[in-house]
């Protein structure tokens, strides 16, 4: 499986940017969604910035990470996913309509 992460630009060119994400720090290809300012969050997959993030998006992919990672190693990780607890799931947009099946 391969998951995106959360990455901070740190300087960065016309075509790479270096970023860092607790403490390491990797060169990327920015490519995919052009030159970006330090401060900027990108989403990283195999080391290729695929989006920029809103703040709000890449703190919420963090915790996420940080949850499955303390649930894996049997720490509390319920704190992480506050804004999941005790609400309902909601189903996407794209869900809630019934479409037919193609055949």
């Amino acid at each position: 499986m391969c998951l995106g992460l959360p990455m901070t630009v740190i300087d960065g060119d016309d075509f790479s940017a270096l970023c860092e994400r607790h403490g390491e720090r990797r060169r990327v290809s920015t490519l995919l969604v052009g030159r970006q300012a330090a401060g900027a969050r990108l989403l990283v997959h195999l080391d290729s910035a695929v989006r920029v993030l809103d703040a709000d998006e890449a703190q919420a992919i963090d915790r996420a990470l940080d949850g499955l990672a303390a649930a894996s190693e049997g720490r509390a990780f319920e704190h992480l996913f506050a804004d999941l607890i005790d609400r309902e799931p909601e189903l996407p947009e794209h869900l809630r309509t019934k479409q037919p099946c193609p055949r």
